[in-house]
């Protein structure tokens, strides 16, 4: 899946996954309560409460899809990286580059081969923390293949060690 220039978190690279369907489920959940149950209950107070609570609601839950919607992985010629956050300051990109990769692995499981959502860890070699965890990704499977192909084919080619 490409993406074209505009869109892309760091202006080039090519985007493997983004989180699955199944990571929204907490947010709807949380949307369910705030309007089915909380907003109601505010209603039975005044009018004031309901405003707020409808406010908080609305933030809390458009926050909560923004941030999952901005959670994107993909790589370049230079690594595997993450690029996640909306508001400034919880913006950014981590990554592995390629000469650190230690292999992308994916965790299969009934639910995750039932709804397509898989957990993927992309390994660093020499440490964890620099490690890239990711849970809930949409075509996470393919995206695990793609990248230790392209990892093997950069080590046969001779352009990292």
């Amino acid at each position: 899946m490409e993406q074209d220039n505009a869109t892309r978190p760091a202006g080039h690279g090519t985007l493997l996954a983004v989180k699955s369907w199944t990571a929204y489920i907490n947010t709807l959940l949380l949307a369910i309560l705030l309007f089915g149950f909380a907003l109601p209950l505010a209603f039975r107070y005044s009018e004031l409460a309901a405003g707020i609570v409808m406010l908080v609601a609305v933030l809390l839950v458009g926050y909560r899809i923004l941030v999952i919607r901005s959670v994107q992985l993909y790589y370049d010629d230079v690594g595997v990286w993450l690029y996640s956050g909306i508001l400034p300051w919880a913006k950014g990109v981590q990554g592995v580059k390629w000469r650190d990769m230690d292999e992308a692995v994916f965790i299969q499981s009934f639910w995750s081969w039932l709804f397509r959502s898989y957990s993927i860890r992309i390994g660093h070699r020499f440490t964890k923390s620099s490690e890239i965890l990711l849970t809930r990704m949409g075509n996470g499977k393919a995206a695990v293949e793609k990248l230790n192909a392209h990892h093997q084919e950069l080590i046969r080619n001779n352009v990292i060690s």
